[in-house]
């Protein structure tokens, strides 16, 4: 469910420019993502800083598209939030000696530092590498295919991005049943 809800304002994005264009698409970016905080806050009680910064980052580039009938600014949005998140990751290691990664994911994980400042390293790597390929794709091609590397390209890549670092991650991983529940062990 919380999948849907995080990728919710982008699905609606995309079937609304199939239908509409990109000026209503923006619009239904907006609106969605407003609704997609407003579910969240009422649902939890709280929303993750990243969604505030999702919901500031559409707002202004999206109404900068709406106001100026200018395509580019929607375009940039997805590579100004690669890079923000990328940037967070890189000033939290560099300036501040922490890594974001790990405050966000150590209740959760258990790692040695070496994996942790790795996986700080690659993701911040990543989001810059996205937010290059996003202005490639966007001021190369089309504005429809922007539009669909944006859903199915940069969903996709995320996803074998993040099953590599799995992959990476699984030698770190400790079994914590002790192989409890294997009967040949």
């Amino acid at each position: 469910m919380k999948l849907l809800i995080d990728f919710f304002p982008i699905i609606l994005f995309f079937a609304a420019f199939k239908v509409w264009g990109i000026y209503v698409a923006t619009g239904v970016a907006i609106a969605a993502t407003v609704a997609q905080i407003a579910y969240l806050r009422l649902r939890h009680g709280k929303v993750e800083p990243m969604q505030w910064l999702s919901l500031g980052v559409i707002v202004l580039f999206g109404g900068a598209t709406l106001l100026a009938q200018n395509d580019t600014f929607i375009k940039w949005k997805p590579t100004v939030l690669y890079w923000l998140m990328g940037g967070s990751l890189l000033v939290g290691q560099l300036l501040f000696r922490k890594n974001l990664l790990k405050s966000l994911m150590g209740a959760q994980m258990e790692l040695p530092e070496p994996a942790w400042r790795a996986m700080n390293w690659s993701w911040t790597g990543f989001f810059l590498a996205m937010g290059v390929l996003n202005l490639w794709v966007a001021y190369r091609f089309d504005t429809d295919t922007w539009v669909n590397f944006k859903l199915f390209g940069g969903l996709g890549l995320m996803l074998v991005f993040v099953v590599a670092q799995a992959l990476y991650l699984s030698r770190y991983i400790k079994d914590t049943d002790n192989n409890a529940k294997d009967p040949l062990a």
